[in-house]
């Protein structure tokens, strides 16, 4: 029997023309329920839906939104044993400590941070200037586009990540699209989204749900008039794509890519905290077979005896730990095909580079190095991301050529450095910040990157091409919810007519102040 998808209020039979199923990794197979691969009429009936949601939406007061995200998170807390376990089965990654105690607990959190800061009202910027009588905010943009990734089924997840999240607490309807690594978990998770937004009291398609579509199909809709802003995380390849199909229509699209997350191991550092420097590293890069898109994939190191002893250290943690289980076989396969295209450009395969043998997706822990003068004479090559357990070294010759090396880099997400805590590298650190500083949207100091704190002062983002554009984030509330509004201005607008966080008095002659994030009324007498 085919999965329905989620239209309006009801689970509902998908115009399809074609299904897949998922797979368990962990045991190399296939998993028995189907679902539909949804034709263009499915995706123009969910545009019309979220549409006429966006018009009903725009009246719904700040703490009816909240409302909804925080019944929401206390559902999917209450359902944490059932979703994590379906989770777990579609991706191999474990119930504990993984899914269940982290990752959920995330989601949830982000949800409620969301709820907060959708009842504060300061994410939208009221500015008055009363001089002139002109007054602007931030306001819904309108329907959202949600399209999460494989390696995150929760936490960024197109029906209860981030994404989804932010775009709720500005006022937009979403369509989330499920992704095909987790669907069945995604459909469970839409349930307890459908039955928060009736309780909420939310319009009919403020939330909903399809699960797969052509390519064409899917570049078609990124660019429909109805759709308001897209948020997509996921590989580089499908990230242009939805980003030239929106750019050419001038639509405002959120895309985070790819990102190797250089860290830069300066000499000191290593005199220091050799053996807690190769553990971070190790633990950072094997972590969840290294799928996530903070994996250190590049290292810069000082030529040298500790630099080798620290490589040689590296290589045979790499080669004692067990291979993690992989999302997919596609994910699989792009490893191939990067460590291939590492090693045509020139690098020496220290340890792993092979598939695992047996029905389960898993690849060997690989590592790789080049020296400082091939990574300068083909940046492009050696910056292949190769998403899993895996990464490549770099040894350089002095300073100076880090800073080069640095200088070539990409944008990124993250950028680490390592350096003495007695001083001794302050100048080299200087020096290499400076360079670094322009290239990532995160700038860690003896820290590895794969942690992502949901905080306030969090940037999730970076310069293309890691993400679409270098001033917004996908993490920490409120400054993710601004990517999913527009500008609004209003100049001249009689007092009646304006939205209440740009009103001086309500329609009874009292004045309207923010207090303790909630607008209230001070009744000082007649005006």
């Amino acid at each position: 029997m085919l999965h329905q998808i989620l239209f309006r209020d009801t689970w509902s039979p998908s115009a399809s023309q074609g299904d897949f199923h998922a797979w368990n990794p962990a045991a190399g197979e296939a998993l028995p329920e189907r679902f539909p691969v949804s034709r263009r009429d499915d995706l123009e009936r969910l545009l019309k839906a979220s549409a006429g949601a966006a018009v009903e939406l725009r009246n719904a007061p700040p703490e009816r939104l909240a409302a909804f995200l925080d019944d929401y998170a206390s559902r999917l807390d209450a359902d944490a044993s059932a979703i994590s376990e379906l989770a777990s089965r579609e991706t191999g990654l474990p119930v504990t400590p993984r899914l269940k105690d982290v990752e959920l607990v995330r989601t949830t959190n982000q949800l409620r941070q969301a709820a907060a800061a959708a009842r504060d009202g300061s994410w939208a910027m009221p500015t008055i200037d009363s001089k002139l009588n002109i007054r602007s905010h931030l306001a819904a943009i309108g329907p959202v586009w949600c399209i999460g990734p494989n390696n995150f089924p929760l936490a960024y997840n197109g029906i209860c990540g981030g994404d989804f999240a932010a775009a709720i607490a500005a006022g937009n309807p979403v369509i989330a699209k499920a992704h095909p690594c987790h669907p069945a978990t995604t459909a469970l998770i839409a349930r307890h989204a459908l039955a928060a937004s009736q309780a909420a009291g939310l319009p009919a398609g403020t939330v909903q749900l399809f699960f797969q579509c052509s390519p064409e199909d899917g570049l078609w809709m990124a660019a429909d008039p109805r759709l308001g802003a897209i948020g997509f995380t996921g590989g580089r390849h499908s990230g242009l794509a939805f980003k030239a199909a929106a750019d050419a229509v001038g639509k405002p699209v959120y895309v985070e890519m790819s990102s190797i997350n250089p860290v830069v191991i300066l000499p000191g550092a290593l005199a220091e905290r050799f053996d807690d420097i190769v553990g971070q590293f190790c633990t950072s890069c094997l972590m969840a077979a290294g799928q996530f898109c903070t994996n250190p994939g590049l290292v810069i190191l000082p030529a040298g005896e500790a630099g080798e002893r620290f490589i040689t250290a590296v290589r045979d943690k790499f080669a004692a730990a067990s291979a993690g289980t992989l999302l997919s076989t596609g994910v699989r396969d792009s490893l191939v095909a990067g460590i291939q295209k590492l090693l045509a450009a020139g690098a020496e395969l220290l340890v792993g580079g092979n598939a695992e043998p047996g029905p389960r997706f898993a690849f060997q822990n690989t590592l790789l190095r080049i020296n400082g003068a091939q990574f300068l004479a083909k940046p492009e090559a050696f910056q292949t991301e190769v998403f899993g357990a895996a990464s490549l070294m770099v040894v350089a010759e002095s300073i100076a050529e880090t800073a080069n090396i640095v200088a070539r880099l990409d944008g990124n997400l993250t950028g680490s450095i390592y350096w003495s805590q007695q001083g001794t590298d302050d100048l080299a650190c200087a020096t290499i910040s400076a360079a670094l500083r322009p290239r990532v949207g995160r700038l860690l100091h003896d820290k590895m990157p794969t942690g992502v704190a949901v905080s306030a002062a969090m940037n999730h983002g970076g310069p293309f091409p890691a993400t679409g554009h270098p001033g917004f984030t996908a993490v920490g509330f409120p400054a993710t919810i601004r990517r999913f509004a527009a500008l609004h201005c209003y100049d001249a607008c009689r007092e009646t007519t304006l939205p209440s966080p740009l009103r001086d008095r309500n329609p009874d002659g009292k004045l309207l102040r923010l207090i303790d994030g909630t607008w209230t009324t001070i009744d000082v007498g007649h005006p």
